[in-house]
This record gives C-alpha cells, sequence and structure tokens, in this order.
C-alpha cells in the first residue's frame, strides 16, 4: 500500500487530498511543517517567488522526514499559494497578519481580477527531480488561475472581517468559502486557487490511481 505524506497545515489541501486520494491502495496521512512559513519578497516576480517557497517546503520536508525515519514513506507533496497584486506582478498578497492588514488586501482586489499562484512538489526517493536532500527529489509545477471579484460591499466586508474566514488565508479570502458570493474563476481550476498545482495533481493521479 503506498504511503503518501501531505506536510501542510491547510484544512482545504488536506480535505482536497483526501477526496481525490483517499482511495483503496493508498494511505494518506498529514503533518505541519515545523519551521516559519517563508516570506513572500518583492524582488521576483510573484510566479518565482511561489516556486522558491515550494521549493524551501520540500526541503524542509525531507529534513524533518529524515529525523522521523518512516521506511515505507514513498510520496511527499508540499504546495505553496500566493495571490498577485492586480497591479503589480513583483508583489504577493500574503497571509494577512490581522483585520485591517486582511481588510486592506480585500479592498485592493475588490472589483478586480487577480492571479492565484500555486506550486506543488511531488517528492519521491528515487525518481527525477531536483535533489532536495536526505534522499529525496522533488518535480515542481507551477499553474495560475484567474479570479474576478465583485465591488465588495460595507456590510460584506464586514461579515467577511469579522467571520474570521481570511485567517491563513493568501489574499485574505478562501473560494470555497464565504468568498464564493462575490467572486468566479475566469481562467484557470478551482484546484490552483484552493492549492495545488492542477498539472501537480494530474500527475499524483497518474501514479496514485
Amino acid at each position: 500500500m503506498p504511503l503518501v505524506l501531505l506536510a501542510s497545515a491547510s484544512e482545504r489541501r488536506r480535505t482536497l487530498m483526501s477526496k481525490k486520494f483517499g482511495v483503496d491502495g493508498v494511505e494518506l496521512f498529514f503533518t505541519t511543517l515545523e519551521g516559519a512559513e517563508p516570506e513572500p519578497s518583492a524582488s521576483l516576480e510573484v510566479r518565482l517567488q511561489v516556486e522558491a517557497s515550494c521549493l524551501q517546503k520540500a526541503r524542509a520536508a525531507a529534513s524533518e522526514q529524515y529525523t522521523r525515519d518512516h521506511p515505507s514513506l514513498e510520496l511527499i507533496v508540499v504546495s505553496d499559494t500566493l495571490v498577485e497584486d492586480p497591479d503589480d506582478i513583483l508583489v504577493a498578497l500574503g497571509k494577512p497578519k490581522d483585520k485591517m492588514s486582511a481588510a486592506s488586501t480585500l479592498i485592493r482586489l475588490s472589483g478586480r481580477r487577480h492571479k492565484v499562484w500555486s506550486s506543488t512538489a511531488i517528492m519521491t526517493r528515487n525518481g527525477d527531480g531536483l535533489d532536495v536532500g536526505f534522499g529525496w527529489r522533488a518535480k515542481i509545477w507551477t499553474d495560475f488561475s484567474i479570479v474576478e471579484f465583485d465591488e465588495i460591499g460595507g456590510q460584506k466586508m464586514e461579515d467577511m472581517i469579522g467571520s474570521g474566514s481570511w485567517i491563513g488565508k493568501a489574499g485574505g479570502y478562501d473560494l470555497a468559502g464565504k468568498a464564493g458570493s462575490f467572486s468566479r474563476i475566469i481562467e484557470g481550476e478551482d484546484v490552483t486557487v484552493l492549492g495545488f498545482s492542477t498539472r501537480a495533481i494530474e500527475e499524483l493521479r497518474n501514479i496514485l490511481v
């Protein structure tokens, strides 16, 4: 039975993985990376920032699993998602730190279109890809979707901020949650907005199903 680890604290990623790959013959388990989340950098395009962050997570996962020693572990999956500022491809709108920054981010996205980038690494012990240490190699895929927001009125903004739905979410919103009432994907796939590269999910399906 293949043993597959998703190294992510994101509940939506865990739920999505379970729905897509929680099948007979595949054993999924989850863990949270111990280190701090990589901080976005304004010196790179957002698509490169998200790839760099995903690679950093892959190296952290390889190191942490080495210390835990799961000899039957065959695959590790890590992923990162960033929202690109509508006006600047060098600016990532990360996870808001408080209500004020959440409101500021949502105001910036209100009534506009933006790209959501997700980069996903699939790590194997003896496969192709980049050497990320401790006997693991990673192949990385990066995709984007374009999301369109309606204008967010005052009452809806208050509801969004008061609900706490922005907590832990890139761009301060969750398309599968409250934001779904005023936003839509106009290009790409929902899986990318929810946290995974579309092509990486297709690759996992080829491997596991």
